[in-house]
């Protein structure tokens, strides 16, 4: 369970490794007992210059915002106040002003002579925040959350969009007055009644920024907070035994504990993306904060909930250390407007006249380079007539097309990521994210059989990849999976199918359920070759069953959503000996092998379907009907704003699938998590489409009126099979449970 870290070096993990430390060391045994002081917290504040904490954000607007939130998560973890957050906004606000008095105070808070509380005033989106009024340069007003002013020696406060006021909390007209929020002490009211206020001009600084940043630093706290909470539960969850067991192995617990990880690895990702395009200087860190925001305001406040849940009765103790880091969870995701000024922010990019829709995201050189090379193919091979003539089929008539199929096999493309030994490109990962996304955006057909293709270059003898891979390759053959039986869903060591060996030949008799790729050339079947084997699946093998076989009844069925699957019946079907793939009894090696290597991108293929959607349904919504148009209605604004948060979440948690699977392949609880968000997200977003466009929405492909010939219903529909294949998500989040969290059987 990794804290946020920089990418590319080890700067952050040191800076993150020594602050944890120093706050075991000096601060956890007093600052987790009570509420502290405000000289308990003066104290460690002292420390932590001495770690040059206090001058982060100094050397510019453009960098260092990375160190900055490491520092935040690691206070909120430790559940510590010191006033690190406003001594970074002193810093980015006024570093590289030549205005003596800040110049001073520069030095004097980054020697930690000085403490700075800081405020904005007036331009804090929550009004009860309070304002100050300045005549003659003195102030006047009750400025309320102020963190750490009573023990901090300055108040900096934003007057406007080009100034900052520097009040001396030790002067006249000053008073301070603890505040109770949340059942915690921290925040103070700041009054003022005619105190000496000194300006300080901030021309060059871009106040809206200064709070976007301001904010990210409170969402790392949080963040900080319920990480800390969680991993104490995690481990309560495997010692705390009911009824005989630990309860963390019970499904309730590991389910619940699955969907808190999730959550907190989707903040992570996007804590850790905001911090490398600011100091990378892409602009699009400011939409990505917002994202942050807007995810962050529910996901760490309900990964809170369910900590406290799970700890039951004791994590309500004020002893415990859980209800410490519950209160900063909610202090933190609601100071400055929390997630309801984001989405505003959010809804004006996406639906505002001369806003932009969803970032592209970089994919490095040779990933950019094959999104327009293959930007460009489709533009060429797959638009005009072509496209629209398969456009106007029927779904079941497009969930594959065999030209298509072909013409993309000339290019090499269906093995992108194939070795080079097995014909083909070895393309990274993040190329082949390019390659998913294009075609999503271009509406293209499926191809390829990436699972089958796996297993046969991970366990197939030379001979089977010589004959399979090819046809696979050139767009030739599709391969079915016959996996699921009547009696076998999700618990595939269930299979009765069974396959004897007759001579130079294995007899399969059997039946298979559920079977979409029914039609395809050949089905990659799992059968029983060991009926008494312990455990079961250790009594599985795999084969390559030539649908044209003698014996094989097809019965399609209609699915919901318009496809097609079918029941197989297999009765004496008679392959030759050499289909089998793998050794004999251990297909569940092949199978598991096989379906691990891909469910790490089948949550970025499910995230890329959605966002192209999205993109369509934003089109929708900003259309004009009369003088008015759906983006004027706030509580859609509302809804894409938290869909388009949504959807960067899962986009994020496919890039690091990526960034895993370029260093060997990703951990099966890994792609797990992938899957199980975006397969979700894809039925939120389903559901979500319909309460915005209505019930045009609703007629189905190919009824006079429907919105894109039933697009967004038939994708509700659909949605349903990525939660349920490849792994149901309830199985998927018991793997996440045992698997990344260590939770017991």
């Amino acid at each position: 369970m990794a804290a946020i870290e920089a990418s590319n070096d080890d700067v952050a993990g040191l800076l993150r490794d020594s602050l944890r430390g120093l706050l075991d060391e000096h601060w956890r045994p007093l600052g987790l007992t009570a509420s502290s002081s405000p000289d308990e917290v003066s104290a460690i504040w002292r420390k932590l210059v001495g770690q040059g904490v206090a001058a982060l954000g100094a050397e510019s607007d453009e960098g260092g915002l990375a160190e900055i939130l490491v520092v935040m998560a690691e206070l909120g973890r430790a559940g510590c106040t010191a006033p690190m957050w406003s001594a970074a906004l002193a810093n980015l606000a006024i570093s590289g002003s030549q205005v003596d008095v800040a110049v001073d105070l520069l030095e004097r808070l980054q020697s930690g002579e000085a403490t700075v509380a800081f405020s904005f005033g007036a331009l804090d989106p929550d009004a009860g925040t309070g304002a100050v009024e300045v005549t003659d340069l003195k102030a006047k007003g009750v400025l309320r959350f102020v963190e750490a002013a009573g023990g901090a020696t300055h108040l900096l406060v934003v007057l406007d969009q080009a100034q900052l006021g520097l009040i001396n909390l030790d002067g006249p007209g000053v008073e301070c007055v603890a505040t109770r929020a949340m059942g915690a002490w921290g925040l103070y009211e700041v009054r003022l009644n005619k105190a000496p206020l000194t300006r300080i001009p901030i021309d060059a600084v871009d106040v809206d920024h200064l709070r976007i940043k301001g904010r990210a630093m409170l969402t790392a706290r949080a963040y900080g907070a319920a990480r800390r909470a969680f991993e104490l539960v995690v481990d309560y969850a495997r010692e705390r035994h009911q009824f005989g067991h630990p309860i963390g192995r019970f499904q309730a617990i590991q389910h619940k504990l699955a969907n808190c990880l999730i959550a907190l690895e989707g903040v992570r990702l996007v804590l850790q993306h905001v911090a490398r395009l600011h100091d990378g200087g892409d602009d699009d860190w400011r939409y990505f904060a917002d994202c942050a925001a807007v995810y962050s305001g529910d996901a760490l406040r309900r990964v809170s909930l369910e900590t406290q849940h799970t700890f039951g009765a004791i994590g309500y103790a004020e002893e415990h250390e859980a209800p410490i880091h519950f209160k900063r969870v909610h202090l933190d995701t609601i100071a400055l407007g929390g997630a309801s000024d984001a989405k505003r922010r959010l809804a004006a990019r996406l639906l505002d006249a001369g806003g932009a829709g969803l970032p592209q995201y970089d994919l490095g050189a040779a990933g950019n380079a094959l999104r327009e090379q293959v930007r460009l193919w489709l533009a060429q091979n797959w638009s005009g007539g072509t496209k629209a003539a398969f456009d106007q089929r029927p779904f079941a008539k497009r969930e594959f097309d065999a030209p298509f199929a072909r013409d993309i096999g000339g290019t090499g493309w269906i093995g992108l990521g194939w070795p080079e030994q097995f014909g083909g490109q070895a393309r990274s990962p993040l190329e082949q994210i390019a390659f998913m996304e294009t075609m999503e955006r271009g509406e293209a057909p499926r191809i390829g059989a990436a699972i089958q293709a796996n297993a046969l270059m991970m366990f197939g003898t030379a001979a089977q990849q010589q004959k399979y891979l090819p046809e696979i390759l050139r767009g030739e053959a599709m391969h079915g999976m016959g996996y699921s039986e009547p009696q076998a869903g999700s618990d595939l060591a269930a299979l009765r199918t069974s396959a004897a060996r007759d001579g130079d030949h294995w007899v399969i008799n059997g039946q298979k359920i559920w079977t979409t790729t029914w039609w395809g050339k050949y089905m990659f079947l799992a059968a029983r070759t060991d009926k008494d084997a312990k455990p079961p699946h250790a009594g599985i093998s795999m084969f390559i069953v030539p649908m044209d076989a003698p014996g094989i009844t097809i019965r399609p069925s209609a699915t919901m959503y318009d496809g097609t699957f079918a029941n197989i019946f297999y009765d004496n079907v008679r392959i030759p000996s050499e289909n089998l793939v793998g050794e004999v009894n251990d297909g569940w090696k092949v199978l598991t092998g096989a379906l691990a290597f891909e469910r790490g991108l089948v949550g970025g293929g499910i995230v890329l379907k959605v966002a192209h959607a999205f993109e369509q349904l934003r089109s929708h919504v900003k259309a004009k009907q009369g003088n008015r148009s759906l983006a004027d209605d706030p509580i859609i604004r509302d809804r894409m704003a938290t869909l388009a948060s949504e959807i960067e979440i899962g986009r994020l948690l496919m890039m690091h699938c990526a960034e895993l699977a370029a260093d060997g392949v990703t951990p099966p609880e890994y792609g797990a998590i992938s899957k199980v968000f975006s397969g979700e997200l894809m039925e939120r977003f389903g559901e979500a489409a319909l309460d915005i466009l209505g019930m045009r929405a609703a007629l189905s492909e190919q009824m006079p009126g429907a919105i894109d010939n039933g697009r967004f219903e038939q994708n509700l529909r659909h949605s349903l099979m990525w939660v349920i294949s490849i792994g149901t998500n309830e199985i998927q989040r018991s793997l996440i449970a045992q698997r990344a969290l260590g939770l017991p059987r």
